[in-house]
């Protein structure tokens, strides 16, 4: 063969003939027991009318949203996330073509389009009902959920920050401007005060109505360009005008952050947070969202998103959420330290929900130097009759109040302040109220304690449950299933940034995660044997 033969377009012309032999069948050559076949028999038993019913039409000669949930589903479980490597991976890899069932390759504008247009509307019922078609399958046990939490980094700018401390402040600057602006134009024109204490955006849009008919009357002409001289009314109407757009856009900033303190302009559903995947090692926010997961059995029975960065405040939206989509209330809640609150405890107790919940100075509680340290309220002995505390000197704390605090969630805590009136010439003052930030001298200190008693009580009954046999082998299971759940997302799947932006379509990518995860453990586990196992024994 010439040199330049290989140079042609067409690469079949100088190729050797041979006779290719292929199954008429494709799904011959896949192997019995592979996960393509399950994954393609349990998206059969899913009612797929929702996921149609955001198409306004379906052609022949496309490909079906039934067959688009299907290589979405393998995708993620073969961790190919990109809608251009699904594309070709359609093209090439065999597993795939058995789930097009003949059909021709989807472009990766079509995959994009079905899980951010038609996927994500319907993402939260598509998981629902896989859970609940693996609780008929007993799989899923529905008695106890193990909750845990994780931030995952948005497809955003690490730098499109906005900030609501500098957006308020900047905002209160402009308004005084404004305020002074608007105040000189009244005086400077004679006319009317429309304004009283607080300049609004409605005042400068009648402001600049008035201004206009007054140039108007004058039959005043605006210039423009350099060494052209403006008149005082142009400079008053062109600096009103800008004031104006830029209170629009403060306004428009803060409506899109709301309760949130942060948020990324690439995606504007994206908060600001500590990662722990830190390059620089300097503590540097990323724009996140804290993904949140219940696993029941192996299994991820729920998830949801949140701005929130800490776990604390998402328990409540996550129950709620789930069993109003899921229909299903588990007993038992199983959690980490970082979801305690007299909130959350109020919660699950008006619900009939156990919680089991590690305290969060369960761990340090262990130490020497917390049961050593004489200011913990812990370690000074309560006498419930009298309702007082008895510090290391024999000193009394009696309650000298109750006070009210309503947290930023709106929950009104109840706290006991506790007052001691005999700290003078007390050698332990020194160790008892510790701190360099004092205003008072110490001779004139007293110590308090700010006790809240049903937050005390809900703590010491969950730490008795915690620390039952039961309670040791639930919190050995959550961190074998809940954390075990996002090791297969990061280290496995090396998911550790959502490649869609808004948070419907984050959460449609991670809906298709986790039910590709639970498809993938319910092969292993018939391969293995192992089903109907709910939780791991403890050695």
């Amino acid at each position: 063969m010439h040199k330049r033969n290989i140079l042609r377009q067409n690469y079949t012309l100088f190729s050797r003939p041979y006779q290719l032999k292929l199954p008429l069948e494709i799904g011959h050559v896949i192997p019995d027991d592979d996960c393509v076949r399950l994954l393609g028999q349990f998206v059969e038993e899913l009612d797929l009318r929702d996921l149609y019913s955001t198409y306004s039409k379906v052609k022949e000669n496309q490909v079906s949203p039934r067959q688009m949930l299907k290589i979405m589903l393998y995708a993620y479980h073969e961790h190919n996330y990109s809608s251009r490597g699904i594309e070709k991976a359609c093209r090439r890899d065999i597993n795939y073509m058995y789930l097009l069932e003949g059909r021709s390759a989807p472009d990766h504008a079509t995959i994009a389009r079905f899980r951010s247009i038609h996927f994500a509307q319907v993402a939260d019922k598509y998981l629902a009902m896989t859970v609940r078609y693996l609780m008929e399958l007993g799989e899923i046990s529905g008695r106890e959920i193990f909750i845990d939490g994780t931030k995952i980094e948005a497809n955003a700018n690490k730098y499109t920050f906005v900030w609501k401390k500098a957006v308020t402040k900047n905002q209160a600057k402009l308004l005084d401007k404004t305020a002074l602006l608007v105040q000189e134009c009244i005086e400077t024109y004679g006319l009317r005060e429309i304004w009283h204490g607080q300049v609004k955006e409605k005042h400068l849009g009648k402001l600049l109505k008035r201004l206009y008919k007054i140039k108007d009357e004058e039959g005043a002409e605006f210039v423009h360009g350099s060494g052209c001289r403006k008149t005082q009314l142009q400079k008053h109407i062109e600096l009103l005008e800008e004031y104006t757009e830029r209170l629009k856009e403060y306004s428009q900033k803060l409506e899109v952050l709301g309760d949130r303190n942060s948020y990324s302009k690439t995606d504007p559903d994206a908060t600001f947070m500590r990662m722990k995947e830190d390059a620089m090692l300097n503590g540097q926010l990323k724009p996140a969202y804290n993904l949140q997961l219940g696993v029941d059995s192996g299994y991820i029975s729920w998830l949801s998103l949140s701005p929130k960065p800490n776990d604390m405040g998402t328990l409540i939206p996550f129950l709620t959420g789930m069993e109003a989509t899921l229909r299903h209330k588990y007993p038992v809640v199983v959690a980490d330290a970082g979801y305690e609150s007299e909130e959350n405890y109020s919660f699950l107790e008006d619900r009939g929900i156990t919680a089991m919940i590690k305290p969060s100075n369960y761990e340090i509680s262990k130490t020497k130097k917390y049961k050593t340290d004489i200011s913990r309220k812990e370690n000074m002995p309560y006498d419930p009759d009298g309702d007082f505390y008895t510090c290391m000197n024999g000193c009394q704390l009696h309650a000298l109040r109750v006070d009210k605090r309503k947290t930023f969630s709106g929950y009104v805590r109840e706290e006991t302040i506790y007052h001691c009136e005999d700290c003078l010439g007390c050698p332990c003052k020194s160790e008892c109220m510790k701190g360099r930030n004092w205003k008072t001298p110490e001779e004139e200190r007293f110590k308090r304690l700010s006790v809240s008693k049903k937050f005390e009580r809900q703590r010491k009954e969950c730490l008795e449950r915690i620390t039952s046999e039961e309670g040791i082998k639930l919190r050995v299971n959550r961190s074998i299933q809940a954390e075990g759940a996002f090791a297969l997302w990061k280290e496995d799947g090396s998911f550790r940034q959502f490649l869609c932006r808004g948070q419907a379509n984050v959460y449609a990518e991670s809906v298709l995660m986790a039910i590709a995860q639970n498809i993938d453990n319910l092969h292993r586990r018939i391969q293995n044997g192992k089903l109907g196992t709910h939780l791991y024994e403890v050695a």
